[in-house]
């Protein structure tokens, strides 16, 4: 049975990124039909950001209690690991999506659970669970916000080693003795960080020379310490050339290029993720499957007036936040030209111009300490030809920081633009980072001169005073 329906709008994915367009199209006065094959809520709310924040969390407010006076006997105990897990479950709603539902349905949007994919101009089909197919027509636009999945690479034994992804990592009902975490990156640093303060072995395999490679070099020193300090065992320059698991549920065994074989109960591949456009017929519209989308500045598809490609399938951030910013540039520029508007709004609040994808991508890594960043790294300043200065503080010398814990271990990092005297980046780690990443954010994305941040008084005594050390440091 097949039947056919026309929307103004069409998404293919409800995931948060999914769900911030039909929020935007129908606040623009449109209609939009909202396919989704899985979970609406997507990665971040089931498998990814939210289930691996409340693992940590615990994590993180023991390490800090441990470092205060007459606070730090009382922390000094294992973690209640089925009460950690017992608040995953609930963060994630236990794998159900029944709020998100209603919540889609309380917009206006039409749900169709099923899988979707296109098949043509403004044309989307969906097969639904009960064999139905649904043919959707968008009279303006068709939205591809499918996300991203884990890559796992084509090892030798693989096919039978059912390692863990960044899903197997989050959702795990147990601490297995034993764990290999694959990769260095933000996935694998977290949750070798969650796990192992769970009661996990944690082994890192790490191909090149550090942690988080993305970030400046001094981030990832600082949490390699401590997770070594913590128990885990790191190895740099580490390739895995092959897994075995010889029997289903049994112990797994990794092969390293020299021959070295490490055995655990489970590994953990945090090696990459790949665009979830493989089935989605993007053939029927000349596009590649498989392949991630460019966009413009409104996520539109380059060389189509149709289709937008928002989130991680267009490859700009693969972060949550900035996907839900995207969506909400996307959905303000699809209403702007339903509306017939021919110029779109690039003014004060370029309301239809993804700027901040280029200049200003903030992210929070969860690991103990935390590690925060927004905008280019010094060498990146320096690869775009930038003439630049990094001015550097021992975050552990700030005096809100050392009332926060005895023993406080962090640093700041600002790199300015010598020529025109703003910030192009800031980094920092240590912990309770995280929540100085917003002003740091502002100042990048604001272009604020540094004569101006000068007069933002930062309070005392407060770890925010790092602001006040850095701008002296720079005066000189």
């Amino acid at each position: 049975m097949t039947e056919t329906q026309e929307y103004d709008v069409v998404v293919l994915g409800a995931g948060p990124v999914g769900e911030n367009v039909a929020d935007r199209v129908v606040a623009a006065g449109l209609t939009v039909a909202v396919i989704e094959s899985e979970l609406v809520g997507g990665e971040c709310s089931y498998w990814a950001c939210m289930p691996s924040k409340a693992l940590l969390r615990p994590v993180i407010a023991r390490a800090d209690a441990r470092k205060v006076p007459g606070l730090n006997r009382a922390a000094q105990g294992p973690l209640d690991v089925a009460a950690v897990l017992a608040h995953r479950d609930e963060h994630v709603s236990h794998w159900k999506d029944d709020g998100q539902v209603d919540w889609l349905e309380s917009i206006g949007a039409r749900l169709f659970r099923g899988h979707g994919r296109l098949a043509g101009d403004k044309r989307v089909t969906v097969d639904d669970p009960d064999g139905r197919r649904h043919v959707l027509t968008a009279r303006h636009a068709v939205a591809v916000c499918t996300g991203s999945r884990a890559v796992l690479p084509g090892l030798p034994g693989m096919a039978g080693a059912a390692p863990w992804t960044s899903r197997e990592a989050t959702g795990a009902q147990h601490a297995p003795d034993r764990l290999i975490v694959v990769g260095g990156g933000v996935v694998g640093t977290e949750m070798a960080t969650a796990w192992q303060a769970l009661g996990s072995r944690v082994t890192m395999l790490v191909r090149g020379g550090g942690l988080l490679p993305r970030m400046e070099p001094f981030v990832g020193e600082h949490v390699a310490d401590a997770l070594t300090e913590a128990g885990a065992d790191i190895r740099t320059h580490a390739s895995v050339s092959g897994v075995e698991r010889p029997r289903a549920g049994g112990p797994v065994t990794v092969v390293l290029d020299g021959g070295e074989r490490i055995e655990a109960d489970e590994v953990l591949f945090a090696t990459g993720r790949a665009p979830r456009t493989d089935d989605l017929g993007l053939e029927t519209v000349g596009l590649e499957p498989g392949s991630w989308l460019s966009v413009d500045d409104t996520c539109r598809v380059e060389g189509s007036d149709w289709l937008y490609a928002v989130g991680d399938v267009n490859h700009r951030a693969l972060l949550t936040h900035q996907g839900k910013y995207q969506a909400r540039i996307a959905g303000a520029a699809i209403g702007a030209r339903a509306d017939g508007a021919g110029l779109l709004d690039t003014g004060p609040w370029g309301a239809h111009a993804a700027t901040a994808d280029h200049t200003a991508v903030p992210q929070v890594v969860f690991s103990d300490p935390e590690a925060a960043a927004v905008g280019l790294t010094l060498a990146e300043a320096e690869e775009r030809g930038h003439r630049v200065r990094a001015v550097d503080h021992d975050l552990g010398a700030v005096a809100g920081a050392v009332l926060y814990a005895d023993g406080y271990r962090g640093r700041a990092r600002m790199v300015v633009d010598l020529d025109r005297e703003v910030l192009l980046g800031v980094t920092l780690v240590g912990p309770a980072v995280g929540e100085l990443l917003h002003s740091a954010t502002i100042a990048v994305a604001g272009e604020v001169p540094l004569s101006r941040l000068w007069h933002a008084v930062p309070s005392y005594p407060t770890i925010s005073e790092v602001w006040l050390r850095l701008l002296e440091a720079y005066r000189g």
